[in-house]
């Protein structure tokens, strides 16, 4: 039990989190911030590596356990919570093609990334699985649900996130110039379907599809939140990997990530629309809160020494990603639409 003392320097520490979660949401909310697209998410781990690298050594010790709290414990609170942003109904409404394209995406992708990471760059593995979840997956949320599973160090999370970002803001723009320049001969529902198979984070995908037609965005925002529902069994598939190899004292024997679980009962529980619009509303507000949390907790984790012996392999793990995605995810797109 935590003493008195303790329990409030361990507060402190969340509201500080908290208080740079809030000032996170309140530039993305900027129209020029938004106009561009960028998620509160990335706005806040921004600030916490400014901060982590210039004030964080006036920060009192005592209050770092606040930040660690808030990198774990509401980190798997906010992604159970992400349920209420999806419905099993949404699978159906793409038909078959928008999940084949998820699944093959979300597997293929890790498996490339994390063969190319470890035996190519010679990446370790918590690095190279992140990196390569956040291109398969769903961009920063994914690392966020990712790191505690594998035990990684926050900084090695920050790296993945960053490439997220560079990369998902590039395809946000790339997408859209291709396809009004002839470059991409998809239907627009193969384009929404493309779209939400291959980029990053939502905010892109959202981005990217509203830059050619509403009919093309809401098909790539299906699909995209079929992929986010692919978190939970990817991350209990890789628990039992992980468990099986013995890699890095993972614990022998399944480890289930039972925040995963309970993400995907949420997600059961939402398919039935019991609660009102409004208060589902108001959850996924207070969920985007929490992932800026933990995101913003996440950079002030990161200082510029944790980087130096990481170097440039993350990003160029994260661009051939990148390609992968744009080549191989067409293709795997246009045979989807055939099956």
């Amino acid at each position: 039990m935590l003493s008195k003392e303790n329990r409030a320097n361990t507060l402190n520490g969340l509201l500080l989190v908290a208080l740079f979660a809030l000032a996170a949401i309140q530039i993305s909310n900027l129209p020029v911030i938004k106009s561009l697209r960028f998620s509160p998410l990335i706005i806040g781990i921004v600030i916490g590596i400014i901060y982590a690298n210039t004030l964080r050594h006036k920060l009192p010790k005592e209050w770092v356990p606040g930040i660690l709290f808030s990198t774990k414990n509401i980190l798997r609170f906010a992604i159970i919570l992400y349920g209420f942003r999806i419905t099993f109904q949404n699978i159906f409404a793409v038909g078959m093609s928008g999940l084949i394209v998820s699944i093959t995406i979300v597997f293929g992708t890790f498996t490339i990334g994390y063969l190319i990471g470890t035996k190519i760059f010679k990446l370790d593995r918590d690095t190279a699985i992140l990196t390569t979840v956040g291109s398969s997956i769903c961009g920063a949320a994914a690392v966020l649900a990712t790191e505690p599973v594998i035990n990684a160090k926050p900084y090695k999370s920050a790296v993945a996130v960053g490439t997220v970002v560079i990369f998902g803001t590039l395809a946000m723009f790339l997408y859209p110039l291709a396809y009004k320049a002839g470059l991409v001969p998809l239907s627009p529902e193969g384009m929404g379907i493309y779209i939400g198979g291959t980029i990053h984070e939502v905010a892109n995908v959202v981005g990217a599809g509203s830059a050619i037609s509403p009919e093309v965005a809401q098909t790539a925002i299906i699909v995209k939140m079929i992929r986010v529902m692919m978190i939970a069994p990817f991350l209990i598939i890789l628990g039992i990997w992980l468990s099986a190899k013995g890699d890095n004292n993972v614990k022998k024997g399944i480890t289930i990530p039972w925040f995963a679980v309970f993400f995907m009962l949420v997600a059961g529980f939402n398919s039935f629309d019991l609660l009102p619009t409004k208060m589902v509303g108001i959850i996924n507000s207070f969920d985007t809160f929490l992932l800026t949390m933990a995101m913003t907790a996440l950079g002030m984790e990161t200082t510029v020494e944790k980087f130096k012996n990481v170097g440039m392999r993350p990003i160029y793990l994260a661009f051939i990603l990148f390609i992968w995605l744009i080549f191989g995810g067409y293709f795997i797109t246009k045979l989807a639409l055939n099956f």
